[in-house]
This record gives C-alpha cells, sequence and structure tokens, in this order.
C-alpha cells in the first residue's frame, strides 16, 4: 500500500512538473507572440511612413519644416497662401492674433479647413506656459506659473496644472504647446527667464517639470520642452540680441543638462534649442544653428531622436547677426527638424525658398530632408493628429477643473 502510495506521489510530482513546463512554454509563446506583433506593427508603421516621404514633393517636406506665425486675428490671404503654397506644417498663435475664444476657435477651424488639401494635418501651437506667459483669450482663471508650482514642489500639482494646460488648448483646438520651461533659473539677474522656470534646483525644475510634460501630454496635446541647453544662466534677452554663455561642458552637465536629460528620458518629444553662444562649445553659432549642440550634444550625448526646433528665428539674437535664410539652413544642416519663424510673411518665404536653394546646390542633402520630414510625421502620427474642428467651447467647465485643483 505504501509502494502504490509512493508511485502515485511520484506521478502527481511529474504532472505538476509537466504542467509547469507547459505554462512557461504557453508564457513563453504569447511572450514571443506579443514581441513579433509589435515588431511588425512597427515594420508597418515604418512602412507607411516610407509612402507618405516618397509621396511628398520636395516643396511639401521643407513646408512641414517651417513653423509660422500669422500677421492677423482673422484668416488672410496670406495664410492661405502661406497652407497652399508653402505647405507649412504649423502655426503659432500670439496673443494679438487672438481677440476672442470663439474668434480663436473659427480661426483654427479655418486653417484646418485649407490644410485638408495637404499629405499631413497641421500643428498649431501657443505659449502656454501659465503665470505671464498665459496666451489664450478670454476669462480663464489664471494658472500658475511655473516658480509658483517650485515653491508648492508637489509632483501631483504640477501633473494636474499640466493636464489643465492640456485640456485649455484642446477646447480651443490647438495640438501643440511650447512648454515647459525646463531651464534652471540659476541667474537673479535673468531678464527673460525669472518665475517661468520651476527654480533654480535642477532636480526640482526636473520632477516639476517632467511632470507638467506629462500632464499635458496626457490631453494628447504636444509638449515642447525649452530652451536648450539652457537660457536661465543669461542676463541678456535673446528676444533683444545674443546673450552669451561661458560655461564648458562639464559645467552644464553639473546643472542646466540635467532636466533636459531627465526629460528625454521621460518621453520629451520636442526640444526647442535656445538662441545663446557658447563660446567654449561652439564659439561660431548660436546653438539654434550649431552642430557642436544640436548633433554632438543633444542627439549624440543625450540621445534624443524626436524633434528639434528653433526658437523663433527672427528674434533680434538672429536678425542683429545673421541673414534668417542662411540662419535656417545652418541650423537644419545641423539637425534642427523645425524653423520657427513667428513674424513676417517674408520671413517664412525667405525660409523656405533659402532651405530649398540649399538642397538643389546640394548643400543640404535630399536624405537630411527626409531624416526630418520622418520625425516630423512619426510625431504627428503618435498623437494621431486629424484636421478636426473644435464646434464650440466652454471656459466655465475650464475654469471650474482649474478651481478644484488650485483649492
Amino acid at each position: 500500500m505504501i509502494k502504490k502510495a509512493g508511485y502515485i506521489v511520484i506521478l502527481i510530482i511529474f504532472i505538476f512538473i509537466g504542467f509547469q513546463f507547459l505554462t512557461s512554454e504557453s508564457e513563453n509563446t504569447s511572450d514571443l507572440n506579443e514581441s513579433t506583433d509589435q515588431e511588425e506593427s512597427s515594420s508597418e508603421k515604418n512602412q507607411k511612413t516610407n509612402e507618405i516621404i516618397q509621396q511628398m514633393s520636395l516643396d511639401e517636406k521643407i513646408g512641414q519644416m517651417i513653423f509660422s506665425g500669422i500677421s492677423s486675428a482673422k484668416f488672410t490671404k496670406k495664410t492661405r497662401e502661406l497652407i497652399t503654397d508653402y505647405k507649412v506644417g504649423g502655426f503659432i498663435l500670439y496673443a494679438d492674433n487672438m481677440e476672442e475664444p470663439e474668434k480663436t476657435v473659427e480661426l483654427l477651424n479655418q486653417i484646418k479647413q485649407v490644410n485638408n488639401q495637404n499629405h499631413l494635418p497641421v500643428l498649431l501651437g501657443v505659449d502656454q506656459e501659465g503665470g505671464k506667459v498665459s496666451r489664450l483669450p478670454g476669462n480663464l482663471v489664471s494658472i500658475p506659473s511655473s516658480g509658483e508650482i517650485g515653491d508648492k514642489n508637489d509632483k501631483r500639482f504640477a501633473y494636474d496644472i499640466g493636464t489643465l494646460l492640456g485640456k485649455q488648448l484642446q477646447a480651443f483646438g490647438f495640438n501643440l504647446n511650447f512648454a515647459p520651461v525646463m531651464d534652471v533659473n540659476s541667474n537673479p539677474d535673468n531678464p527673460i527667464i525669472g518665475d517661468r522656470s520651476f527654480g533654480n534646483n535642477s532636480e526640482i525644475v526636473s520632477s516639476l517639470g517632467i511632470e507638467t510634460m506629462k500632464g499635458i501630454q496626457s490631453e494628447n496635446i504636444i509638449s515642447v520642452i525649452k530652451h536648450f541647453p539652457g537660457h536661465g544662466d543669461t542676463s541678456v534677452d535673446s528676444h533683444l540680441q545674443l546673450p552669451t554663455v561661458n560655461k564648458s561642458m562639464k559645467e552644464l552637465q553639473e546643472l542646466e543638462l540635467i532636466p533636459f536629460e531627465h526629460a528625454i528620458e521621460g518621453g520629451a518629444d520636442v526640444v526647442m534649442i535656445a538662441h545663446i553662444l557658447m563660446p567654449e562649445i561652439d564659439p561660431e553659432f548660436p546653438s539654434s544653428m550649431s552642430e557642436k549642440v544640436i548633433t554632438e550634444m543633444l542627439r549624440k550625448d543625450l540621445k534624443f531622436n524626436g524633434v528639434v526646433i528653433t526658437d523663433d528665428m527672427t528674434m533680434k539674437a538672429i536678425t542683429n547677426n545673421f541673414d534668417i535664410g542662411s540662419a535656417a539652413v545652418q541650423s537644419v544642416k545641423s539637425s534642427s527638424d523645425i524653423i520657427l519663424v513667428a513674424h513676417d510673411y517674408k520671413n517664412v518665404v525667405n525660409v523656405f525658398e533659402a532651405l530649398k536653394e540649399a538642397v538643389n546646390k546640394g548643400e543640404i542633402t535630399k536624405e537630411r530632408i527626409d531624416e526630418s520630414a520622418r520625425r516630423i510625421i512619426e510625431l504627428k502620427n503618435k498623437y494621431n493628429l486629424e484636421n478636426e474642428e473644435v464646434k464650440g467651447i466652454d471656459l466655465q467647465k475650464l475654469n471650474q477643473r482649474l478651481k478644484e485643483v488650485l483649492k
């Protein structure tokens, strides 16, 4: 009887081992299938992107690489031409383009309607950081500045503010926010950053900036982190002249680069490059035009493979020192994907024609243009962007949500 019981125990052990083996095999097969599905999905996306790039003309590709401002709060003939003739891939609106909420929604809807004839949906961006840099019109409850968020130093609060920024943009019909600021405000005499920064501590700037970024992204709004490689230690406003920062790579790594590095690891999609001269890194070109900053520092050292956009090329830091067309060409040669031209139709045309001429002369290769086109297409696909029009806007609902967070 004991012998028989022993056989039964052995049999049960074998059955258990066999079951464990089969379960393990099943799990491995499941993991393998999931991995294969992901690879196939990625392969399919790459193939679709390749097909889009092959179908696009050079003009269309260059147009996608320009983010343009407009001169009016109304949809004008020149705005139409930027879409139909120059295939501009994105538009930024400022306070003087947005008189009141309903008219702003109407303007964005008109841009989307006309853009429907193009291959790709249009990027529609605004500077909505909170605090003093809040461009949206209407009686919206004021959102705290990054400095105020930094003083509170609450990651959940930062994330909630990010979601509210995203909800605001979504309600109007925007799909991209030029925020948050990831600069460490290390210079108290800085005339342009100040409380736009989360503070003078790189770790606090990192953690709160990333949470704000993720909050914005959670509302399917593209977040642009700025101003790489760091505008916090300047004493000059780059809107007025070219700032100089005399720091070595080692010094940058110990402070300015920390928030950007963490944000890239945390899923940043777009990085804006500042108009700052860093003589110890590149004595010839500002960061926004520098291969040493964009290609070497950002793409290679920090391993950023997303979209790079310049700060506004009509700022005096650039126009006082360079021809805007030549500056755009140098920036693209250095691995920028999008040139921001916030003011004047003629400047947009100048940049477009300068880039096209540079390609036709072989100064910029077609392969280099395709690299940027690919990154831009992948960004738009990631957020499933469409030229979807907004039918109405509920400011009361937006304000109520903000009041709840601020309690």
